[in-house]
């Protein structure tokens, strides 16, 4: 039986200099996103589009779901099939493009996941349930583009 899932965020504009957005460069990208009982995430534009580099974008953020709702995917998937995993790292990537009127879309991810296992003879397993995990990935799922693997097993 399907069921919903509901999730809330608020996102609040910290930008405003004093005038608004009377002008493209006359208010800061800056916000806040929170929700109930988590610490706020600082963010803002790329610094393309006159963000603030020390702050996450929405780029990143659209990444770093992806890559974090694949290794949580995958995981699950290794303990349900007796895959002890010690270690995961992924350096994953992006690609957006924008057209000439200035409006982008993403293009690709390549996650880049570097998992560490227990045992030698499970390594191939671990290997193959990254694409367990893609298409089990709420996220992944989401999409409209194309999300790549280059997984490296250890052990």
């Amino acid at each position: 039986m399907a069921r919903a899932h509901h999730y809330a965020t608020t996102v609040t504009w910290t930008g405003n200099l004093g005038t608004g957005t009377s002008g493209y460069r006359d208010y800061r990208r800056e916000h806040e996103v929170t929700t109930d009982g988590r610490a706020p995430i600082a963010g803002s534009s790329d610094p393309t589009f006159r963000g603030d580099p020390t702050r996450w974008n929405p780029e990143q953020l659209l990444l770093a779901s992806l890559s974090q709702c694949h290794m949580l995917a995958y995981l699950h998937l290794c303990a349900d099939k007796g895959v002890v995993v010690t270690d995961y790292v992924d350096h994953a990537t992006a690609t957006m493009t924008t057209d000439n009127t200035g409006n982008g879309r993403f293009t690709e991810v390549t996650l880049r996941p570097r998992v560490t296992v227990t045992d030698p003879a499970t390594a191939d397993l671990a290997t193959a349930l990254h694409d367990e995990a893609h298409h089990t990935c709420f996220i992944a799922n989401s999409v409209n583009f194309p999300v790549r693997h280059d997984p490296v097993t250890t052990t």
